[in-house]
């Protein structure tokens, strides 16, 4: 019994010894990890440029079946433009009506009443409708995107589509971008109507301009090219919002707890880029 004992007690030793140094392997490559991590902070930046890059390469290609693409991106315009009417229309006829009155509020009588037309006309198509209404939708269109994409790839639905041979970031973002650039001008011009209108509807109903004045100043040093300018910002935005929250959702990684973190950076990066992007377009455009 002493020799099996003595065997007994020399294997918990040696038990022991391995878990001791399966602990101190572990706690190494922790800390190793912390390291590495310190030491490729500064690098993150051009991790994401070129994984976002590779990541396009690979979204910007011919879609394999037409049909099924075309299904696909109608789908994607209901989700991204018709639902998003309500949010747009309210926004707008109620900023609209908010400018009217604080124009109407500053000039106190000693500017010209038309300013209040020509102050509206050019907030709501210089900057709120082509700026404004898509860091809104950023929140909006760009967390349901993040949220689908990251859903899908912490379920596993991302690599059933690549183990059939599918190139699931073509099939899945593709028709989501070409929505967005189709559907968000179109809110955009449409918020730019409804919000002159509201602001006339207001102006005219509380007696701060007549409806002669209104549109007069609506008419006055019109230029057609702040409508160009307004467009293309809107179609850059557009394909920032849409690229950028795919690429987010996209490359998630854990459970549910990481889908709602990657819905979040994807809304912060998208309205950054946005305003970013609305600094240089317009001093390309109008500077």
């Amino acid at each position: 019994m002493a020799p099996l004992g003595g065997a007994a007690t020399r294997e918990h030793a040696s038990n022991g010894q391995r878990e001791d140094d399966e602990n101190c392997l572990s706690e190494s490559l922790r800390v190793h990890d912390r390291e590495v991590s310190l030491y490729l902070r500064p690098m993150g930046l051009f991790f994401h440029i070129g994984r976002y890059t590779s990541f396009l390469g690979n979204v910007l290609r011919r879609p394999e079946k037409g049909s099924v693409f075309r299904a696909l991106v109608l789908d994607e315009m209901n989700s991204i433009g018709i639902q998003s009417l309500g949010i747009v229309a309210l926004l707008s006829v109620f900023m609209g009506a908010v400018i009217c009155i604080q124009t109407a509020h500053q000039i106190g009588g000693w500017i010209p009443v038309y300013t209040i037309g020509f102050t509206v006309r050019q907030t709501m198509i210089l900057e709120f409708s082509p700026t404004l209404i898509p860091v809104i939708l950023a929140g909006k269109v760009g967390s349901n995107i993040a949220s689908q994409l990251g859903t899908m790839r912490v379920t596993e639905q991302i690599d059933a589509l690549e183990i059939m041979g599918i190139n699931s970031a073509n099939y899945l973002v593709l028709p989501k971008m070409i929505a967005a650039l189709a559907c968000i001008p179109f809110l955009v011009i449409l918020s730019m109507g409804l919000g002159i209108g509201a602001g006339m509807w207001v102006g005219v109903s509380t007696g701060v301009s007549s409806v002669a004045d209104f549109e007069y100043g609506m008419q006055i040093d019109f230029n057609a090219f702040d409508v160009t300018y307004a467009l293309v910002k809107t179609c850059v935005f557009a394909l920032i919002i849409s690229s950028v929250s795919a690429y987010h959702g996209y490359h998630t990684s854990g459970g549910a707890l990481e889908v709602g973190r990657s819905s979040t950076k994807a809304v912060v990066y998208a309205v950054v880029l946005v305003m970013v992007a609305n600094l240089l377009l317009t001093q390309m455009l109008l500077g």
